[in-house]
């Protein structure tokens, strides 16, 4: 069966034949032509998978073809090749829109790599939606923001590279971990995740290495970690900014040796497995701050994919919308849709909750309503209910107390955990949210005097002190003039 069809243009016959050969050997059928009008009208025709062009022709330049070429078929890569190595040649390629250069010679096996990758990806946007599925959140949409995660998976899909996958909460960072294990040379192997922030740090080095029978109190018998079970596979590393110093300095040995020993064990353990790794925080101001470690930062951001929050890409909303309606439908629910106007009104709410929070607020609007077509009227009903600051961001109203700026910040958490609970000591985390902005923003009025933010805040010195210390506040105080 074949893989696709690749078209080839170049002039030289002797290009043409080892290109063919080295893609038909791979399993793609190929038609090769040696100028740019019959490669126009195969693609005209709504022919081929892929295009790979070499730059100067008789008849035309690829670089004056392929913005054509992208204008009636957008999502058809094109692979450029040239003997003008030259950096302006690959500026020009990637700003008319190429998948990849090829810089004369080209290694025959890089080549077909490229186009396997191409191909790839190409045919997970071709699944009805535009999806990379899976039985959570969906990557899906045509937006350009989105466009460049695809180019970025495509080129990581066929190597083991370690990935730092950043961006908030609820925009899929799981599913492109997914999709890169999924769709990569590591397929067949097992993908294994793991919450930082939902694990007591007292057991996370457990976790991730396993422990042997008696290794501390409650260990009765000998535990497989992580690392083991993905051994193969993919380990993907969720709130990696949460992960304590002491299991950072061993990861890091962990990558560095590729091997690593259990939890009250001594032999070392050998490991293959593929890191990918997440965080909705800014681990550069962690490390500022001595609280993550750079070394091991500069190991796990070898690639950083950056994936957009959903208010930066609203153009994808009515596919998303049309998605989670049809998973709705799927599970039992009567078939729905929303009106234009609704999918207007939609995209005048920034979404703190990014895709996670849609795909909730779709199927509870597909659970509760028995309108075939929903409208603005319902959408704004069940906004509100959701959030009491949703009523004050559509109507452009300020907000008129602390408690709705405080619910709604906290509602972020709970929306995080939908049919499950976040992690234990939510509480002193809350806490320490709302004491650490407050005792820096005391002391700045008070200039930094102690006993005058004690008094004001209605707290004793020792105690004012001690909070000062825990929460690692640098206490300033500025000459004055």
């Amino acid at each position: 069966m074949s893989k696709g069809t690749i078209l080839v243009a170049d002039d030289d016959a002797a290009i043409r034949t080892v290109v063919t050969q080295a893609l038909g050997r791979d399993g793609y059928d190929v038609k090769a032509t040696s100028n740019a009008a019959t490669l126009w009208r195969w693609v005209s025709n709504g022919e081929g998978d892929l295009i790979i062009s070499d730059v100067v022709m008789p008849d035309e330049n690829a670089f004056d073809l392929i913005p054509r070429i992208k204008r009636l078929r957008p999502d058809l890569p094109v692979v450029v090749m040239s003997a003008l190595n030259t950096l302006s040649t690959a500026v020009k390629a990637a700003e008319c829109g190429a998948y990849e250069y090829l810089p004369k010679p080209f290694d025959l096996k890089e080549m077909v790599n490229i186009v396997g990758r191409a191909v790839a990806i190409e045919e997970t946007r071709n699944i009805p939606g535009n999806d990379l599925l899976d039985e959570g959140m969906p990557l899906i949409g045509r937006s350009p923001a989105m466009q460049e995660i695809y180019r970025g998976l495509a080129r990581l899909m066929q190597n083991d590279l370690t990935v730092m996958v950043s961006g908030e909460s609820g925009t899929g960072k799981e599913l492109v971990a997914r999709a890169l294990h999924d769709l990569g040379q590591r397929k067949h192997g097992p993908f294994v995740a793991i919450n930082m922030a939902a694990i007591p740090k007292e057991l996370i080095e457990s976790e991730l290495f396993g422990h042997e029978k008696g290794a501390f109190t409650g260990a009765n018998s000998r535990v497989e970690g992580r690392f083991s079970q993905a051994d193969g596979g993919t380990l993907f590393l969720d709130e990696i900014g949460d992960m304590p110093m002491d299991t950072q300095t061993r990861l890091l040995r962990v990558l560095q040796e590729g091997e690593f020993t259990s939890v009250g064990g001594r032999t070392p353990i050998k490991t293959d497995v593929r890191i990918v790794a997440a965080t909705n925080k800014d681990l550069k101001s962690l490390i500022d701050k001595g609280l993550f470690r750079e070394d091991l930062y500069f190991r796990l951001n070898v690639v950083p994919l950056r994936i957009p929050p959903l208010r930066n890409r609203l153009e994808d909303l009515d596919d998303l919308c049309r998605h989670f309606l049809k998973l709705a439908e799927d599970e039992g629910l009567p078939p729905k849709s929303i009106s234009p106007d609704g999918l207007a009104f939609l995209k005048t709410y920034d979404w703190p909750g990014n895709v996670r929070e849609l795909e909730n607020f779709m199927r509870r609007v597909a659970a509760l309503y028995n309108d075939e077509v929903i409208g603005t009227n319902i959408l704004q009903q069940e906004l509100v209910e959701q959030s009491g600051t949703v009523a004050s961001i559509m109507t452009g109203q300020p907000q008129n107390s602390i408690s709705e700026s405080i619910e709604a910040h906290l509602s972020k958490y709970f929306n995080e955990f939908e049919g499950s609970f976040p992690p234990a000591g939510l509480y002193d985390r809350i806490l320490k949210e709302v004491e650490e902005p407050l005792i820096k923003l005391s002391l700045a009025l008070t200039n930094g005097n102690q006993i005058k933010t004690a008094e004001m805040l209605g707290l004793n010195r020792n105690t004012l002190r001690k909070k000062i210390r825990e929460l690692g506040i640098d206490v300033v105080r500025q000459p004055r003039r």
